[in-house]
């Protein structure tokens, strides 16, 4: 918006105040000043500044509402437009005639009035020249009186011819009403475009006849023109957010729309509808107006704003006078100027040092909770004079379960070699899984639906990572994965998932390169789940879901020994992995982190003891055994019978063959004895190895080898 200092100082005194001062308290006040420059008018510069205001201040978008802010930011007497200190019967009479509009209407002010005996359009030169200091070029007829007005007070008013109107419902004493377009209705408007309308777009009808567009452009067919002398000005305040959602559908932006889009408030509506009469009576002494239409939402009431000093202090922080030995904060006498600038008023409580503040109607808008008005009041203290603190913490935050959950499977999962991935939670619906959540409105077709699972982001990772000519990468993710009960019931859990594998090794140098098998890969996560300290175990992956994404034979559910699921593990479907061009030995696992975590919570602490410094003995023992006897009952024998001496058993050997009955294993055990308090005699030993030989043999019927 272009203002003139010229105009702007019609109302508040500026002419003492420097050009950079101005534009500093501006800036620091939400203005910004995008351009200064000069205008020629008349023979004479005028300096003028093109101000931008934030987009929940539509009170400053005005010469009125920009004039009010620079007298409180400099504090300075304001002096009112004479037109807002007449005291008129119209708001007496609208809130006695006006009808009610519903609850539910976009529109919360519907006025139209009718002036007769308008002859003469002529402009007055001071009128011109505003224009001409705002960037408008004046057309002389009574578009720059619409267009002043809209400067002045901020107020889009919309200009009807109203013989046309009449003429073509065949009825002087028609009925404004606003209504909701249908899907056939055709519009050409002022500008020569034609539009089609839907239910989206509201209209403004004298009877049925559609005359304009709400809150953007008046219908062709009835605008003004250079033989109107019966005008029909409509004046109205919508709603913001349909007057965006109309003006983005249509691609129609005009200078009313712009306005209504910052949420105008209704205040002074009738005093711009008062000024833009007078103005037009300059030249029409005769002029007469009459109320045509009055409509209004009955509107609620603004509830006050407690403003407490602490929390001010505590916000803001202290002020520049402040020193080391002393903070100094901005003072109650100073907060009470600053809310008499603004015209808020306010009853103080000096004992509670609490402020109660009935927030104006022009302001409701943008000051709904007490951290605004303590951005007000810092705002018109400048933010440059408060200084710049860090918060003293008394106390050092806590690591909480789940954070520590999260810390050990990242240790163990990069001890493993692996890096850690971040993805987006939003996935294309055509993923290896089902997504069972779609978007109603996604941006992008590759973000529609809410993920079901961690793993196919792993998977095409590792494919665009082959694709860049890369060598293969292993890596985990942390994420939330998505899922539904019904149409409304919605679950949201977090899990951590990896793959790896794909990389060919060399066991030892004599060896050929090779990729890891589905043992070893197994082998490495058991050795995971060790790390965790969780007992499992596993069973058959049958679920039908992850059939196209892992292995048939080569996948398997992980459980807990309670019975809860932990999660999944398994080799890459190998015609996946042909079809994505990747190795077929990749090795995927997914796991829920909360089981984890609850597991890990009722785990018991692990109590050692000293490590013995005494010598080992260690014996061997070999022996024929069924096969179908487990190894686990052969291993509680042996401690249960081998004394406390026992401490540790190997499995060196385990042989089938030609000298090996059928169904039957030979086994050679490593036995390990250790005693925490002496050195032990091989005597004794040999006492515990026939007895542990002999106990074999009954229970198990076993052949000892020499």
């Amino acid at each position: 918006m272009q203002i003139s200092l010229k105009w702007i100082n019609e109302l508040v005194n500026i002419e003492t105040i420097k050009l950079d001062d101005l534009i500093d308290k501006l800036t620091l006040g939400g203005f910004e000043v995008e351009e200064v420059f000069e205008v020629e008018i008349n023979n004479k510069k005028e300096i003028v500044l093109d101000i931008s205001a934030t987009a929940n201040r539509s009170d400053s978008l005005s010469i009125h509402g920009i004039s009010t802010e620079i007298a409180c930011l400099l504090n300075k007497p304001f002096k009112k437009s004479n037109y807002l200190l007449k005291n008129t019967s119209w708001n007496r009479v609208i809130e006695e005639t006006a009808e009610t509009l519903p609850s539910h209407s976009d529109c919360s002010i519907f006025l139209a009035v009718t002036i007769e005996n308008l002859t003469d359009l002529k402009v007055p030169k001071w009128i011109t020249q505003k224009l001409i200091s705002s960037g408008i070029i004046p057309s002389n007829d009574l578009t720059d009186f619409q267009n002043y007005i809209l400067l002045e007070t901020g107020y889009p008013f919309a200009f009807y011819d109203f013989e046309k109107i009449s003429s073509q419902v065949a009825a002087s004493n028609f009925t404004l009403s606003i209504e909701k377009a249908s899907e056939t209705d055709r519009f050409v408007a002022g500008n020569g475009f034609q539009y089609e309308l839907d239910n989206s777009v509201l209209i403004i009808k004298a009877n049925q006849t559609p005359i304009g567009l709400a809150g953007l452009i008046e219908a062709k067919d009835f605008s003004i023109s250079e033989s109107t002398t019966k005008v029909l000005i409509e004046g109205s305040i919508f709603n913001a957010a349909k007057i965006r959602q109309q003006s983005r559908a249509l691609n129609l932006r005009s200078d009313r729309s712009a306005r209504y889009e910052k949420s105008l408030r209704n205040t002074f509506l009738i005093e711009a509808f008062n000024r833009l009469i007078s103005l037009l009576r300059i030249s029409n002494p005769t002029l007469t107006c009459q109320l045509h239409t009055s409509k209004k939402l009955k509107e609620d009431n603004v509830d006050p704003i407690f403003l407490r000093y602490e929390t001010i202090n505590e916000i803001l922080g202290p002020i520049d006078t402040s020193t080391e030995e002393k903070a100094d904060y901005i003072t109650p006498i100073t907060i009470n100027n600053y809310l008499n600038r603004l015209n808020f008023q306010y009853h103080y409580d000096n004992l509670k040092l609490v402020w109660k503040v009935e927030i104006p109607h022009s302001r409701a808008e943008d000051i709904t909770r007490e951290i605004d008005l303590i951005e007000e009041i810092g705002r018109l203290h400048g933010f440059n004079n408060f200084l710049t603190t860090l918060p003293k913490i008394k106390t050092i935050g806590y690591e909480d379960s789940t954070y520590k959950t999260r810390k050990k499977i990242t240790s163990c999962l990069l001890n493993l070699g692996l890096n850690e991935f971040i993805h987006y939670s939003l996935v294309n619906q055509q993923t290896f899984l089902t997504n069972e959540i779609e978007l109603i409105n996604p941006l992008l077709s590759d973000c529609s639906s809410l993920r079901s699972s961690l793993l196919p982001n792993l998977v095409k990772t590792v494919q665009e990572n082959l694709k860049q000519k890369n060598l293969p990468i292993e890596g985990f993710e942390y994420g939330h994965v998505f899922s539904s009960d019904s149409k409304t019931k919605f679950k949201e859990k977090e899990y951590v998932a990896g793959i790896f594998g794909g990389i060919k090794t060399k066991p030892s140098w004599t060896n050929s390169e090779t990729a890891m098998t589905w043992f070893e890969a197994k082998g490495k996560i058991e050795q995971l789940l060790k790390q965790f300290n969780v007992a499992t175990y596993w069973e058959k992956c049958t679920d039908s879901t992850t059939k196209k994404l892992l292995h048939p034979y080569r996948s398997a559910f992980i459980y807990l020994t309670n019975g809860n699921s932990l999660g999944k593990f398994g080799q890459i479907n190998p015609i996946l992995a042909s079809q994505l061009n990747i190795s077929p030995e990749l090795y995927l696992f997914e796991f829920d982190i909360e089981t984890i975590e609850h597991q890990l919570q009722k785990n018991k602490l692990t109590f050692y003891k000293s490590y013995s410094t005494y010598p080992k003995i260690v014996k061997d023992i070999s022996f024929i055994i069924p096969k179908e006897i487990p190894f686990n009952k052969i291993q509680e024998t042996l401690y249960s019978n081998g004394t406390e001496f026992l401490s540790q058993i190997n499995l060196l050997d385990e042989y089938r063959g030609q000298s090996i009955p059928e169904n039957y294993t030979s086994l050679c055990l490593q036995l390990v004895f250790q005693a925490p308090d002496r050195t032990l005699e091989n005597k004794e030993i040999e006492t515990i190895i026939q007895n542990l030989q002999l106990i074999l043999t009954q229970k198990f019927d076993v052949t000892l080898r020499s």
